[in-house]
């Protein structure tokens, strides 16, 4: 299976796949026509505390990492959202922040994979 991340913002395409939401709020200004998710999967993103402790903040994303890959271990959104991807060769996490490299959907990707892997 195939996991990418994308901006909710940006138009679907085909290439998609199945398309996953992985924020907890529902992204400012965005209908659900034009968000054409497959699936909101908010119990896996990370806790509201959390979320506004890292701010999008640079300077904490490793150890927002850190702290969001544990939360993830004791999840159990985290196997519910796993089984509903398995049917799929191309997933992609939806995420509504600016940053491509620095938020929730990078992290969630690579602990996905990580799981996949150890599954296989």
């Amino acid at each position: 299976m195939k996991i990418k991340t994308k901006r909710v913002y940006e138009r679907p395409e085909p290439t998609d796949g199945f398309r996953v939401l992985v924020d907890r709020l529902w992204p400012r200004g965005l209908s659900k026509d034009d968000a054409a998710l497959d699936l909101w999967a908010k119990d896996v993103a990370p806790s509201s505390m959390l979320r506004s402790w890292f701010a999008h903040r640079e300077d904490r994303f490793a150890d927002f990492t850190a702290r969001y890959v544990a939360e993830l271990d004791k999840n159990p959104a985290v196997d519910e959202l796993f089984a509903k991807m398995r049917p799929y060769t191309v997933v992609t996490l939806l995420f509504g922040a600016r940053d491509p490299r620095l938020n929730q959907a990078v992290v969630l990707a690579d602990y996905l994979r990580g799981a996949s892997a150890r599954i296989s």
